[in-house]
């Protein structure tokens, strides 16, 4: 684990961190609509696996906007691996725009809507690479002083054509906009070489590949990891979604439905 952080007093500074304070806050009105029970979620995740948040922040809503996307938030699933640094409380690593790259209780999360990405057939050994490099990224830091990346998602919904959207979230330094969350977790996947985005051109029978020339460009566009977002896991083709009510076994039969008048029959 390492720590770079870098906080002088400058007026600058000082600015970039209260207004990643503010755009941190959470919103009002949010309410999750199908959130996973806890213990469920708990037992079906696996380390490696990506979790999806739909997040209440007032930046999420900037990044769903801008991403078209139900899924603001990524963080990555390490299990009991932080127990030998003596944590046996967290087990996600993340980066939020305030704190950087932290751990953080899977509880955290249990009143938000979220969604396991599974990557698909990895390597003990790659996975723990993954693992590896995400842990020891905690305590890493972002540079706010670009705080013109942050400003923009002052306002929820900038009236921009669809086509630039995406391109908004790599304007700037760089450096607050890695702060999004999942570009850490790209760098993470692409350091053992697993693809996230098909490739532009079919490679072998089969291979899922971008048709359109506006998703070509797109992912032509954000092949480094920094320009990555919550979306393209659940987009990619080699990501797997994992709904945690079938993966421990549904039975429709066992279903209660409400009956008129608010009495229930199963």
């Amino acid at each position: 684990m390492r720590d770079v952080t870098v906080r002088s007093g400058s007026l600058l500074d000082r600015i970039g961190w209260t207004l990643a304070h503010y755009l941190s806050s959470e919103s009002t009105g949010y309410q999750p609509y199908t959130p996973s029970d806890p213990e469920t979620l708990a037992a079906t995740l696996q380390p490696g696996d990506v979790l999806l948040i739909e997040g209440n922040q007032r930046l999420s809503s900037a990044i769903k906007y801008l991403t078209q996307s139900t899924w603001s938030h990524a963080a990555f699933y390490v299990g009991d691996r932080l127990a030998r640094y003596g944590d046996v409380e967290n087990t996600l690593v993340e980066v939020t725009v305030e704190e950087g790259c932290v751990a953080s209780p899977l509880s955290k999360y249990r009143n938000y809507n979220t969604r396991i990405c599974r990557p698909v057939g990895l390597s003990d050994g790659d996975r723990d690479t993954a693992i590896d490099f995400m842990i020891a990224s905690i305590g890493l830091r972002y540079d706010l002083k670009n705080i013109f990346d942050l400003a923009r998602y002052l306002l929820p919904t900038p009236p921009v054509p669809v086509r630039w959207r995406r391109r908004m979230i790599a304007f700037g330094s760089g450096d607050p906009t890695r702060a999004i969350c999942s570009s850490l977790i790209a760098e993470a996947f692409g350091r053992i070489r697993y693809p996230i985005l098909p490739p532009t051109a079919p490679v072998a029978s089969g291979t899922p590949v971008a048709t359109s020339s506006y998703s070509r460009g797109e992912i032509m566009h954000i092949r480094h990891y920094s320009l990555y977002t919550p979306r393209d896991f659940d987009l990619s083709p080699y990501f797997q979604v994992v709904k945690p009510t079938l993966d421990r076994g549904f039975d429709y039969r066992r279903v209660v439905w409400g009956q008129p008048g608010g009495t229930a029959a199963s």
